[in-house]
């Protein structure tokens, strides 16, 4: 397998870190302490194709690959894990399932408004007490005429609040029964269809979480996505794909935090020798590029397997369990690299550090990957 980057993708690294030094960098800090989501960051994306990288150009995407997709995320990562996930959840999760299991009616609906920022997605699936046990969701869904009557709480959701448009999984069927899950398309404005708690987060703050609540909210069955029952089986699929997408925002946080740690100990002299050049810092820094070299290929390999439409919830969820556990040491090793000065905000290390958790959390956990893996190897 040959993963050296094309002259395509190399612009749009190019494009991407530019972008994010201009755009972004200047305000990172302030979006931290205010929680802000700066909605029309993720506008200019659009306009840049970063917000449609996977979508069809028919549908006013960029019609580029997985390795530009995870090109793009690692590039906004490495300034800022909050732009980076929001990007990652808009791209993989709703716009994602869109494309893969809309209708052309529905498609041709949504996806240009998606591709284009126009409309930012959300996707809801977790909810209070049903994480990793999705097959007990509380949230109904119940056929009613030509509509369903969705009713229930969503929570953990990425633009929960400023979503305009928002693809959620209902259960359609008895709790924890083969096919007892259907996916709709749900506008904000939607009647019974309103924002509730936004979270306090220690890190990814400038990335909206917040709950989606659903209260007798009317859907008409022209927005039911697939069949009946589809529903659970359907996530499965947007989350071979969402799990290469946290893969590589893990990256773009451990090279971000990699990168600074690098420099700052050719910079920082004791002894009258830069810290860099004693065993205790330059092994910390072997160790850390080793670690991200890793995680990098495997995450390569889950694009390749995906562009090429092959089976890919082994390699995809191995590439997200381990670059997420590298993100966190890596971002660890950078603060203790930097000392005193790696614990203040004066330095970015810290909000790599805090940034950093929820990338072993998100999109199933490192607990969960280890549980696909593992049924995966014994299959044989």
């Amino acid at each position: 397998m040959n993963f050296q980057p094309s002259e395509l993708t190399l612009q749009i690294a190019q494009t991407a870190r530019d972008f994010a030094q201009q755009y972004i960098k200047p305000h990172v800090m302030t979006w931290d302490e205010s929680q802000e989501f700066p909605v029309q960051v993720f506008k200019e994306m659009g306009k840049l194709g970063m917000m449609g990288v996977l979508v069809p150009e028919e549908y006013g995407g960029s019609g580029l690959t997985y390795f530009e997709y995870k090109t793009v995320i690692e590039e906004i990562a490495k300034v800022c894990g909050s732009i980076g996930l929001s990007v990652a959840a808009h791209n993989s999760l709703c716009t994602g399932h869109i494309m893969l299991f809309a209708n052309a009616e529905q498609k041709k609906k949504y996806l240009p408004k998606l591709a284009t920022a126009e409309w930012i997605g959300a996707w809801g699936l977790t909810e209070p007490n049903t994480g990793s046990d999705a097959g007990n969701m509380k949230t109904t869904a119940v056929k009613d005429g030509n509509d369903w009557i969705l009713n229930g709480t969503k929570s953990w959701i990425t633009h929960g609040k400023s979503g305009d448009v928002a693809v959620v999984i209902c259960r359609t069927g008895e709790p924890r029964t083969s096919g007892n899950a259907t996916a709709f398309i749900v506008e904000r404005g939607t009647k019974g269809f309103s924002a509730g708690k936004k979270e306090n987060k220690l890190g990814m703050r400038a990335s909206e979480t917040a709950e989606m609540i659903f209260d007798n909210c009317r859907v008409p069955d022209a927005n039911r996505m697939g069949e009946v029952g589809e529903g659970f089986r359907q996530s499965l699929k947007v989350l071979d794909g969402g799990r290469i997408s946290i893969a590589s925002l893990s990256l773009g946080i451990a090279k971000g935090a990699y990168e600074a740690a690098l420099k700052y100990s050719q910079e920082r002299y004791q002894f009258d020798k830069p810290i860099s050049s004693f065993q205790g810092i330059s092994f910390k820094l072997a160790d850390m590029a080793t670690e991200i070299q890793a995680a990098d290929l495997l995450t390569l390999q889950a694009c390749d397997l995906k562009n090429r439409g092959e089976y890919v919830t082994k390699i995809a969820a191995m590439a997200k369990y381990y670059a997420s556990e590298v993100a966190v040491k890596v971002s660890n090793d950078a603060v203790q690299i930097f000392g005193g000065y790696g614990y203040t905000k004066d330095f970015p290390v810290e909000k790599h550090y805090r940034d950093s958790k929820l990338c072993t959390i998100g999109e199933g956990t490192s607990e969960i990957q280890k549980l696909v893996i593992s049924r995966e190897v014994l299959k044989g």
